[in-house]
């Protein structure tokens, strides 16, 4: 406990799936925390559930893959808690699984636009905060950034982007003290791996199961496991690390997941009571139109 004490965070995309469990557990470990999301993402019920378990956090509803929104989140966090330590670029969209010659232009721009535009503009407009505090930026990458994804050819682009992206950052930053490292989970308990919340169908989901060593999904804790100990002072000295919180699916061949039974197969019970897992974007209804950025009332 305590890792982050007195720092203050961003997570954006931080009221659903992974991202709620990052903002719970970064609170829990004394970070002074700033969730955003959509307009329609469960962001004050997340701040609410935070507070009642006497953390501290903030509220900023908002499209941050809008630049104006994206300023405005950074100036936020500043104006409320004083500082930035921490930018997590969690945010992001997965709304279709289709082949390539039938993958929608409009889904193409909307992967653009909410998994590359946001941390671009959000690490573009954190940078100079995070210089002030010698902080770090911790983002979402993906195994499908080093596998590619079948059905879903764009999504892993996008990741593929972030970590080329996150890795240039740490280069050029390093001398002023900032590090960037990039998360990069594997099928994880969501609403994005499960068919009745999200666009994968059955077959994508056994896919996920036998394709991964250990024999099933990830929770959502474990992952927000691995960004605690990134935005820590433990992790010092890591910085353009990729690093997997995959179950083994990038060493993995063949189906080997059949293969794990009771040893590997169930996740261990968490501290978080997560209430928004299977919430998030997989439909393409959040951040259509440009927004400003909205605060809690």
């Amino acid at each position: 406990m305590n890792r982050l004490a007195g720092k203050v965070a961003i997570v954006t995309g931080g009221a659903t799936g992974i991202g709620e469990a990052i903002s719970r557990k970064f609170a829990r470990e004394g970070a002074l925390v700033v969730v955003n999301g959509f307009p329609e993402d469960p962001v004050n019920d997340v701040v609410r559930d935070i507070l009642q378990e006497s953390g501290q956090a903030a509220a900023f509803i908002g499209d941050v893959a809008q630049e104006s929104v994206a300023l405005e989140c950074v100036a936020y966090a500043v104006k409320t808690f004083g500082k930035l330590d921490i930018l997590i670029n969690n945010a992001g969209v997965f709304p279709v699984m289709e082949l390539i010659e039938n993958y929608p232009l409009e889904a193409f721009e909307y992967l653009l636009k909410n998994n590359v535009r946001s941390a671009y503009l959000m690490t573009r407009y954190a940078v100079p905060e995070l210089k002030k505090t010698r902080g770090c930026i911790v983002s979402a990458g993906s195994e499908s950034g080093f596998l590619g994804l079948g059905e879903n050819a764009v999504y892993g682009g996008t990741k593929g982007f972030i970590h080329a992206f996150t890795r240039g950052v740490a280069v050029e930053q390093a001398k002023h003290g900032v590090r960037a490292n990039c998360v990069c989970p594997g099928g994880i308990d969501t609403a994005w791996t499960h068919k009745e919340h999200g666009p994968m169908k059955a077959k994508h989901e056994q896919m996920i199961i036998s394709g991964t060593p250990m024999g099933r999904r990830g929770s959502p804790e474990e992952v927000a496991n691995i960004y605690v100990f990134l935005a820590s002072d433990e992790a010092s000295y890591v910085t353009g690390a990729l690093w997997t919180v995959d179950g083994g699916i990038t060493i993995g061949k063949g189906p080997v997941g059949l293969e794990a039974k009771d040893a590997a197969d169930a996740a261990p019970k968490g501290e978080l009571d997560l209430k928004h897992s299977m919430d998030g974007a997989t439909s393409m209804i959040r951040g259509r139109e440009p927004q400003e950025g909205l605060k809690a009332p």
